[in-house]
């Protein structure tokens, strides 16, 4: 599972669940999905003022305190807007913190809002993820660094402490749909983490393909190209229970985005398209989730992990709840015996 930790409003009373109350509960989510035996949670980083996540690292910390099983990550980190340096120090940090259950994602995030709030060019959207990825891979590899680049001071025999428990410290490439970045983590042989949105999943088949064949044509085993996918959906008791319960949310959120970027107002039509067989969402009753999880690996020639964004500013607490138990009991067992 997922979060952006998006502001709620309960659909039931209209009470605006606060900052303090809102991050209780999400830590109530991670707890229980740890309990329920979900592989693993991954908090996203957002700078907008309808999402909590901002500092990822600092909720993964109290997530790690108050879990013992599960795995915790970004879901992304946006390195293009920050210092390898500390996203290094950080996770590093976590993966001791958590006895090495931490996984690192990293991308260059759906919005843009990073970039001029620490004061970095837009057009340099795609060098500065390239140069700092390059860093980032540098600082895993050895404590001790020498580099040189365009965006950041260089580092001349400089060390980076502290060292995490995992060895090497797992980092995954979040992409959107450009050719560019699948090629680009199967090049350098990273496990790909591939944000499916909209659309339809098969229509990513080409691109993995093209990263395992670049993976592959760089010299990397097949077992070190994994592939995941990060999906937005809900489990409910039925599939009619699960779009009722999610679409007055996410209705709030795309018709927020739609008017920012000049897209036409998103409609209950296109959610019940997206949410069909398929569709990109992942909506419905357990066995509706697992069928749907099975067939697109299929047709991806294979995933590795799936985890499912299940929250928006609409969906009450307990339906929150109730959503994670079904994945874990019920979903996970039913992916996993098949």
């Amino acid at each position: 599972m997922d979060s952006f930790v998006s502001t709620v409003t309960d659909p039931a009373t209209g009470h605006v669940i606060g900052p303090a109350e809102r991050m209780e509960h999400l830590l109530e989510e991670i707890t229980l999905a740890d309990r329920v035996g979900l592989y693993s949670f991954g908090i996203g980083e957002h700078h907008r003022s309808e999402y909590f996540d901002s500092a990822p690292a600092i909720i993964l910390a109290a997530a790690a305190a108050r879990t013992e099983r599960i795995r915790l990550g970004s879901a992304v980190t946006v390195l293009s807007a920050a210092d390898p340096v500390r996203v290094f120090q950080q996770f590093a940090t976590l993966d001791i913190i958590s006895k090495g259950r931490i996984d690192l994602v990293v991308g260059r995030g759906s919005f843009t809002e990073a970039f001029p709030l620490f004061g970095l060019d837009l057009a340099d959207y795609d060098s500065l993820f390239t140069e700092k990825l390059e860093l980032l891979l540098r600082i895993r590899d050895a404590a001790e660094v020498t580099w040189s680049g365009r965006h950041r001071p260089a580092m001349v025999r400089q060390s980076v402490y502290p060292r995490p428990v995992q060895d090497p410290l797992p980092i995954w490439v979040g992409v959107g749909g450009t050719p560019e970045s699948f090629a680009r983590a199967g090049l350098l042989g990273l496990p790909l983490m591939v944000a499916i949105i909209g659309g339809e999943p098969r229509q990513f088949a080409p691109l993995v393909e093209l990263y395992r064949r670049a993976g592959a044509q760089a010299g990397h085993s097949p077992d070190k190209l994994q592939v995941g996918l990060h999906v937005f959906g809900f489990v409910a008791g039925s599939t009619q229970e699960a779009a009722d319960t999610v679409y007055p949310g996410w209705e709030e959120m795309f018709t927020k985005v739609s008017r920012e970027r000049g897209f036409p107002r998103p409609t209950r039509q296109q959610f019940d398209a997206t949410s069909g067989p398929n569709g990109a969402f992942f909506m419905g009753d357990p066995q509706t989730v697992a069928d749907k999880i099975h067939r697109v690996s299929e047709q991806l020639g294979g995933v590795n992990r799936l985890s499912l964004q299940m929250t928006n500013p609409r969906l009450a607490h307990n339906d929150l709840l109730r959503g994670i138990e079904l994945l874990g009991n019920e979903v996970a067992p039913l992916v996993a015996t098949a």
